[in-house]
């Protein structure tokens, strides 16, 4: 059938992955550091991933393609959303309890201040206890790496929860949504890289703190690729 569906021109793509965290149904994927129209049947046309392009790479065409599969959707959705069947025992969730520090004494900088584990965002069960009250870190992977405190300065005293727009499949923003909806979260802190890409993670935390119907305070850090901090 001939029908309205997106064109991507992968040279005016930057791969900042912010059109493939817009589409809900993940018809768009990053392959190779490109945006890609992975699954034709799952474009429902609407155009959710066009504002979301910085570069304008994204753009509507008539062409002979499958029809809109809304049920395949909406599958591959429960697919993602369900536990896997591996039961891969790292995934399960549990919280760290660690031992005060003296309050004459400096903390050893050295010092795990993570206090939950898993942390990857797709992993973390959504009704976990440690939610309840929690402020809440959603964090780039790179920002650890990049900025030397990032324990002391991001972690300690926050739930962790980790993830890559670039190189994860789907959009994060449905599972951060049920998240926040769910649990009684006190604040949301965004770590990111100045990185174009990195804006993917941002824009999610967006997405999912207006779905949820609350009003959670939250801030954006923005983190050099020299490990500064460049916005707070």
């Amino acid at each position: 059938m001939k029908r309205r569906i997106i064109h991507i021109d992968e040279e005016k793509c930057n791969g900042c992955g912010l059109c493939a965290a817009a589409c809900h149904e993940g018809a768009i994927g990053m392959i190779d550091g490109k945006a890609r129209l992975l699954r034709e049947d799952y474009c429902d046309g609407l155009g959710d991933c066009l504002p979301a392009c910085p570069t304008g790479a994204i753009r509507f065409e008539e062409r002979e393609a499958p029809a809109y599969d809304h049920a395949a959707v909406m599958a591959a959705k429960a697919q993602n959303a369900a536990p896997q069947p591996c039961g891969c025992p790292g995934s399960g969730a549990r919280s760290i309890r660690r031992e005060a520090a003296p309050a004459d004494s400096a903390v050893p900088r050295t010092a795990s201040a993570l206090s939950q584990w898993p942390v990857q965002i797709k992993l973390a069960p959504v009704n976990a206890p440690y939610f309840q009250g929690a402020r809440l870190l959603i964090a780039a992977d790179c920002t650890a790496y990049a900025y030397g405190a990032f324990h002391e300065d991001f972690i300690r005293g926050r739930v962790t929860l980790i993830g890559c727009p670039k190189l994860d499949e789907g959009d994060y923003a449905e599972k951060l949504t049920a998240i926040l909806r769910e649990n009684d979260i006190q604040s949301v802190t965004v770590a990111r890289m100045e990185v174009p890409c990195c804006g993917g993670i941002e824009n999610a935390v967006k997405r999912a703190l207006q779905q949820s119907g609350k009003f959670i305070p939250w801030r954006v850090a923005v983190i050099s690729t020299d490990g500064r901090t460049l916005s707070d």
